[in-house]
Formats: C-alpha cells, sequence, structure tokens
C-alpha cells in the first residue's frame, strides 16, 4: 500500500519465496535437532497457564438457548478467565429482544472475565470497519480478528492483494488501539495454484506488516496443514516471529483416515503433539492459549454437551501448562 509506511517491500518477493517453503522446513530440521528434552523444557512457559480462555463458538449451542449470562457464569466458574466472541446475539426471547453490547460488557465484568478478541466476517470488515472497531472497543477487547481465509483466490496476486487489505485495515486498528488478526484454517498453507513452489500462508506473513497484522494460530488447522501439504512445521512460524502470535486456537485431535489426517476432539483426548509444540516455540512472547472445540455442541453424553466438554478441556488445558 502506497500510504503505508513499510518496514518491508516486495521488489524481491518472488526471488524471495520461490524457497520460502524449503527454508520453512529447513528451520523445523535445525529446531528438531536443537529443541530441548522435556526435562530442560523451559521454566516459563510462553503460553500462561492463569489466562486460559474459551472460543464461545465451542458453546454456541448454550450461548443461543441460555444466552450470555448463563454463558458467560458457567465459564467464570470453570476457570476460564477471557472469552474470544463469534457474534453478539442470543435468542431474543430470552429478554424479548437483542442484547446489547454494553449489556455484554457489564456480564463480563460481573463475572471477571475480558473479552480477549472476537471472530468478525471479512465481509464486515469490507463494509463496516469501524462499526466492528467501535464494538471492540465497547466490549474492552485488545485484538479483534476474522477466522476467514485472507481471499478465496490461491494464487500469489490474490494474496497480495489480500495482504494490502489486511494492512488497511490493521492500521485503522492500530490508530483506534487494537491488534488486528486472522485465524488460519488447513487451506492457507497451500500452495499457490499459479506457482506450486510458493506456500501461501508464506505469502501473507511476508507481505503483512508485523505493525499491523497479527496472526492467531489454530495449532488443530496447522497440523492438518502439515498433513496435507507437508514441508512446515507449526512451531518454527512462532518461534521465527513470536510477537506476531499474540493468541493461539488449543485445539486437539484425533488421528484418522480422512485426508486432513484428523478429527476434532475434546482437548485432551487425541494426539496432537502440544508438549512437542510448546517446547519448539520456545519462551519469547506470550500467546493467550484459548480452548476452541467445533464439535463440542454434539460431545455425548449429552447432556452435559458443551458444558461438559469445556469443563474437561478446561481441566485438561490446565494440566498441560501447570
Amino acid at each position: 500500500m502506497g500510504h503505508l509506511d513499510k518496514s518491508f517491500d516486495r521488489r524481491d518477493f518472488l526471488r524471495a519465496t520461490a524457497g520460502a517453503t524449503v527454508a520453512v522446513a529447513a528451520a523445523s530440521v535445525v529446531g528438531a535437532a536443537t529443541a530441548p528434552s522435556a526435562s530442560a523444557a523451559p521454566s516459563i512457559l510462553s503460553i500462561p497457564k492463569d489466562r486460559i480462555s474459551l472460543q464461545l463458538y465451542s458453546v454456541r449451542d448454550k450461548v443461543s438457548s441460555l444466552g450470555f449470562r448463563v454463558v458467560l457464569e458457567e465459564m467464570a466458574r470453570i476457570g476460564y478467565k477471557e472469552v474470544e466472541f463469534a457474534g453478539y446475539t442470543q435468542n431474543t426471547s430470552i429478554l424479548g429482544r437483542q442484547i446489547t453490547l454494553q449489556e455484554i460488557r457489564q456480564l463480563l465484568d460481573d463475572n471477571g472475565l475480558k473479552a480477549i478478541g472476537s471472530h468478525v466476517g471479512i465481509g464486515d470488515f469490507r463494509s463496516n470497519l469501524q462499526a466492528q472497531l467501535d464494538a471492540a472497543q465497547i466490549l474492552g477487547m485488545p485484538h479483534v480478528g476474522t477466522a476467514n481465509a485472507p481471499t478465496n483466490s490461491n494464487t500469489v496476486s490474490g494474496y497480495l492483494a489480500a495482504a494490502d487489505e489486511f494492512n488497511a485495515w490493521g492500521q485503522a486498528a492500530a490508530a483506534r488501539g487494537l491488534k488486528l488478526y486472522q485465524h488460519n484454517h488447513a487451506g492457507e498453507f497451500a500452495f499457490a495454484t499459479d506457482q506450486p513452489s510458493v506456500r501461501l500462508y508464506d505469502v501473507f506473513l511476508r507481505n503483512t506488516d508485523p505493525r499491523y497484522v497479527y496472526l492467531e494460530l489454530d495449532v488443530y488447522w496447522a497440523y492438518v496443514g502439515q498433513h496435507r501439504w507437508p514441508g512446515f512445521d507449526p512451531a518454527a512460524y512462532v518461534r521465527n516471529q513470536p510477537y506476531r502470535y499474540p493468541l493461539f486456537h488449543m485445539k486437539d485431535g484425533a488421528a484418522n483416515s480422512s485426508a486432513d489426517g484428523y478429527s476434532i476432539v475434546e482437548f485432551g483426548a487425541g494426539v496432537l503433539p502440544y508438549q512437542q509444540f510448546i517446547r519448539d516455540i520456545g519462551a519469547r512472547g506470550s500467546h493467550v492459549g484459548i480452548w476452541e472445540q467445533d464439535t463440542a455442541p454434539n460431545t455425548q453424553p449429552n447432556p452435559p454437551g458443551s458444558f461438559g466438554a469445556a469443563q474437561r478441556s478446561f481441566t485438561a488445558l490446565k494440566g498441560l501448562l501447570a
């Protein structure tokens, strides 16, 4: 973007990114060779054990049927400290109208909870960015982001255009004291259709301004990406730029024979190498661990459904980070 005072440029982009995947793979090999053993793990983890958070999408059925008051009270009782939003609405029959942002903020305060961030549709950023920033400030969150892919165009040019867009949004967010972030799924780790040696995630990471655009690493989807498009180590991205990753989605997966290689399960019930991941990202920076389980409303037995999954996953996360 011409109006941004960039600390990076794209003049050598194509030449540099041609070897990006090789570089990340090499970094992961070096990391594997030099990573400390479990007994030598950092004494201070970069994922704080006293800030275990949750993405409210995990308990979306309860938000819809019982409302924010009941859900936030239960999450605070379990021990969660912060919440990430996935919309600001509940069933209108609960109050006879829709709940307001100010009322949600009061419920957060009443329960000793803080809003850590929010997933906003990328179309909402395009159509009314300032309204989304207003909502973030009312709720007191330091971050606001999207779970959408940067673009549906899986080309280098498409991701370069998306980086421009995110840089502009991030600059607007920074002017309001907020950090804009993008949350990955697996597809961002695919290779560009027009340049098969270039990983799309590398294009986005290289061409977004680190002053204005941050990343929320969904650990589960990163490992799915590694399974589908090998050649990178999820931990290496964080280790190389720790301060760009203020948030993690702590989601577990059970191995299966599907194309993804895993299916989503309660935290602690899967096989993802979280202990190794935490060691390998190193102790620099601080990354808030946010529990998410897309399938939690269908968890058996039901009841307790998503509330039960929230309780068991919190216990497992607490044990991991203790």
